[in-house]
Parts: structure tokens; sequence; C-alpha cells
């Protein structure tokens, strides 16, 4: 019992990290990629930009803490779905650490876009609008997903094994659905405007 109190309050400290962590990184870096004149902004704010990309990386290994710490407990319940738990949380770091390949490469591409001057540059912002894209595919839908998809058995695990009350474990799952509804629709560009009301649960 002891053992398990110990898990509870290391996975509820991981919990705190990674939501922390991912807020805090993903506001600064945001804070600087929308900026409209970001090609500018992003070697200007190069340190700001590698603080955020350090705490989305926290994030990451947080994440995969928690699996991992959780793994032994929902073993015992269901061993298959705790181990799908633990692949759907690497894929969402492995996500998470694509995701921030984008900002650091803005950093170098910043860089140059300042040495070209205005009539060499215009060829740096279909590259720099590429990077900005591929971060919004992947911190937008694909990390939400996969979050979602390890949220469901997550809370799947929890409903069956009892771990916590059950009207906490509906809760969860009910929530998770609609946020993977959301993103599911906003993948296949169906736009929710209401999107997040679906996220409150």
């Amino acid at each position: 019992m002891n053992s398990n109190k110990k898990t509870a309050r290391i996975v509820g400290a991981l919990f705190l990290i990674a939501m922390v962590t991912s807020i805090l990184g993903g506001t600064i870096i945001a804070s600087i990629l929308d900026a409209p004149d970001y090609l500018n902004s992003v070697s200007a704010n190069r340190t700001q930009v590698i603080i955020g990309v350090l705490l989305e990386l926290i994030n990451g290994i947080a994440v995969v803490g928690i699996a991992v710490m959780m793994f032994p407990i929902l073993k015992k319940h269901h061993e298959a779905l705790a181990l799908g738990y633990v692949a759907f949380r690497v894929i969402e770091a492995v996500i998470i650490i694509a995701a921030v390949i984008s900002p650091l490469t803005l950093i170098a591409l910043s860089q140059e876009y300042a040495k070209a001057g205005a009539p060499d540059a215009s060829y740096f912002q279909p590259l720099g609008t590429s990077f900005l894209a591929a971060r919004a595919l992947l911190v937008g839908q694909m990390l939400a997903i996969y979050f979602c998809l390890a949220a469901l058995l997550f809370f799947y695990l929890l409903y069956q094994s009892k771990l916590v009350p059950r009207f906490i474990s509906v809760w969860g799952l009910i929530g998770v659905a609609l946020v993977l509804a959301w993103n599911l629709l906003e993948l296949f560009g169906i736009s929710v405007s209401a999107g997040m009301i679906l996220a409150l649960p």
C-alpha cells in the first residue's frame, strides 16, 4: 500500500510538471512564432525560444514517466491495455520532440533571413511557413489525438480497476471522447467553432 501511495505522489507530480511545462513552453514559443514578423523575432528572441523548447522537452519526459510509473499498477488489471497506454504516451513524447524541431530550425532560418536583407530574403518566407505548418499539424492535431488515445486507455483502466471512484473515470472518458472528436474533425478540415467548449470536461 505504501508503494502505491509513493507511486501516486510521483505520478501526480509528473502530471503537474507535464501540464505546467506544456502550457508555459507552448505559450512562450507561440508568442514568438505567432508574430507577423516572426522571421525577425525568432532570432531576436532566441533565448526565449530555447527556454520554450526545453520546457516542451521536459513535458515529453514527464509524459513517458507517467506511463512507466503507472504500468506496474495498471498491468495487474489488463496488461495489454497497460502496454498500449505506455506505447501511446511514448508516441506522444516523440511527437513533442518532433514539434520542437520547427522552432529550433527557425532560429537558424531567422538568423540567415536577417543577414540576407529584404531583396534576397523572399525565399525564406515559404520555408518559414512550411516549418510553422508542420508544427501546427504536430501540436494542433497529432499530439492531441495521441494524448486522447492514451487518455481513453488510462480512464478505461481506472474504471475497470476501480483505483479511483468510477464517476472520475466516467467524467474522464466523456471529456477525452469530446476532445478526440473535436481534433479528428479539425484534422479533416471541419472547423468546430465551439471546440474549446468540448474541451471543458
